[in-house]
């Protein structure tokens, strides 16, 4: 009994925040602020483009882990207009799709540093 309390309890996001998942299967705590954000909002509308609308509840947005942080770094930071911008031009695709094809693109690829 006490297994199941705490797994329902791991299921709860914590206040002022809401569950994301990713392509990759990552469970992503994301504060409620963020989901007003350009960013989140283009998010929102490419999961919506690739997944549809599910019944499962759940939400996975067409990117793995490392983007989403790197995301999240981004708004954490209240990066400039630009910065956003310039970081939602690199999702003409969705990122599994770019992710995937990296590493045909040989090794003089440039990768963005997001410092807490």
């Amino acid at each position: 009994m006490a297994k199941e309390a705490d797994e329902c309890s791991v299921s709860v996001p914590g206040k002022g925040h809401c569950v994301l998942y990713t392509t990759d299967g990552r469970r992503l705590e994301v504060p409620l602020a963020y989901l007003g954000t350009t960013i989140f909002t283009k998010f929102l509308w490419m999961s919506h483009e690739e997944f549809g609308f599910t019944s499962d509840g759940w939400i996975t947005l067409p990117c793995d882990a490392a983007v989403m942080e790197y995301a999240m770094c981004l708004l954490r930071r209240s990066t400039s207009a630009e910065v956003e911008k310039a970081f939602l031009s690199t999702m003409a695709v969705p990122c599994h799709y770019a992710c995937r094809a990296a590493p045909s693109l040989g090794s003089n690829q440039q990768v963005a540093v997001c410092s807490s």
